[in-house]
């Protein structure tokens, strides 16, 4: 996948896999007005955290985007930390979970789950 100026929020094929899995768990997986709430928030080790959520209201400055068939929405402050950022899932030995590879990051924590810009 290239990010080129597209100024948006991606997701890859297994992080899409996942969060499909996981909606569908939660009981909104065949309801459309669903989607994933992608958000930053202080604290984390690093100084800002990301958040997951699902959610089907949007708020009146709420940046929306879809990305291999997946629709992902952001309040507009959380956006500018997460311009270009590309959600990804490991399920590997390390069993990582959802991480961020994020563009705009000086540093990140070794759990993954917070950063600072």
């Amino acid at each position: 996948m290239s990010i080129a100026l597209d100024n948006a929020i991606f997701v890859s094929d297994k992080a899409k896999g996942k969060v499909k899995k996981l909606m569908e768990e939660a009981g909104v997986g065949d309801d459309p007005s669903y989607f994933l709430r992608v958000g930053v928030v202080g604290g984390g080790c690093s100084g800002l955290s990301y958040k997951l959520d699902f959610d089907n209201e949007t708020k009146p400055m709420d940046q929306s985007f879809e990305d291999n068939g997946l629709k992902i929405v952001t309040d507009l402050k959380s956006f500018l930390y997460l311009v270009n950022t590309e959600l990804d899932f490991s399920d590997g030995l390390n069993g990582k979970g959802f991480y961020f590879k994020n563009p705009n990051a000086s540093r990140s924590c070794g759990c993954g789950e917070s950063f600072a810009v």
